[in-house]
């Protein structure tokens, strides 16, 4: 009888211990999702990080005293007032921005960042802001007025564009007719237009906005040609991981505030000369 009784014992004080261990782990688990929501992530650290392309005129780029400076860095600081929180820009790979984002190197990806179904499989987007589109930029030598005009002709894109994205979705329009039906692909659009002023391409498929502040900067802005984009227009918003919904709605609640008092409107028209923000 003693015995049955210390086995009865042993019996039960094991499964008192599984008990509050399990009990433990689901107070410890739920404590630490509390701890982990992606916006108080943010606030613990003071700063949300967001990943840019330093070279992408006018959104995102170095001035002569190399301070980063741009549409985007302005509206991103703006959006930063309006939630109390620190902007760190982080200068990316742009090739890798998606995948800078989903190992937490950076928060959020903003820098003239299109929206693409492609893209849309990997990361959320913030209500648009920007339309854009991707026109093709040649020297007036080379005679490239539209889209079929680049026959036989080299193209260049910046690598993990939008622009060398749409090139492979909509093949009729430029990849089938181009020169080895490929185009030259670059890490920044400077290097491009190094190369396309050296005539070693003819064409470069290129965001309209950065068409146009580069152009502008030139002396010889009459030497290049704009053929008008044959691609679907386009939008700008800012990636977040596909998790982040908390830190989606504050920036989507902020670019509407800052929408409804003029202030992105007074950025739009100190990059463009004009308002071309999208109602928020």
């Amino acid at each position: 009888m003693k015995k049955k009784n210390i086995v009865w014992t042993l019996v039960l004080g094991a499964a008192l211990l599984l008990a509050v261990g399990c009990g433990g782990s689901d107070k410890k688990e739920g404590g630490k999702k509390e701890k982990l929501t992606d916006w108080a992530e943010i606030e613990a650290a003071g700063k949300i990080v967001v990943g840019v392309d330093d070279t992408f005129v006018p959104m995102g780029f170095r001035d002569e005293n190399n301070e980063l400076v741009g549409f985007d860095i302005d509206l991103a600081n703006a959006v930063g007032e309006k939630l109390d929180i620190e902007v760190e820009f982080q200068p990316v790979d742009w090739s890798m921005k998606e995948s800078e984002l989903e190992n937490g190197t950076i928060d959020a990806i903003w820098n003239g960042y299109t929206v693409t179904e492609e893209r849309e499989k990997k990361v959320a987007f913030s209500n648009y802001y920007l339309i854009n589109e991707q026109d093709i930029v040649s020297m007036k030598k080379d005679n490239v007025q539209n889209f079929s005009e680049m026959k036989d002709k080299v193209l260049g894109a910046q690598e993990g564009s939008s622009g060398a994205e749409s090139i492979e979705n909509f093949p009729e329009l430029l990849k089938d007719i181009i020169k080895d039906q490929e185009p030259i692909l670059y890490p920044t659009f400077t290097e491009a237009f190094l190369d396309l002023e050296a005539g070693r391409i003819q064409g470069l498929v290129i965001d309209k906005v950065f068409a146009e502040y580069y152009i502008a900067q030139q002396d010889n802005s009459e030497d290049y040609v704009v053929a008008p984009s044959e691609f679907e227009q386009e939008n700008f918003a800012v990636g977040l991981r596909k998790g982040d919904k908390e830190t989606l709605k504050k920036i989507n609640g902020a670019l509407k505030d800052l929408y409804d008092e003029g202030k992105s409107k007074e950025i739009s028209e100190k990059w463009f000369g004009e308002d071309r923000i999208l109602p928020q």
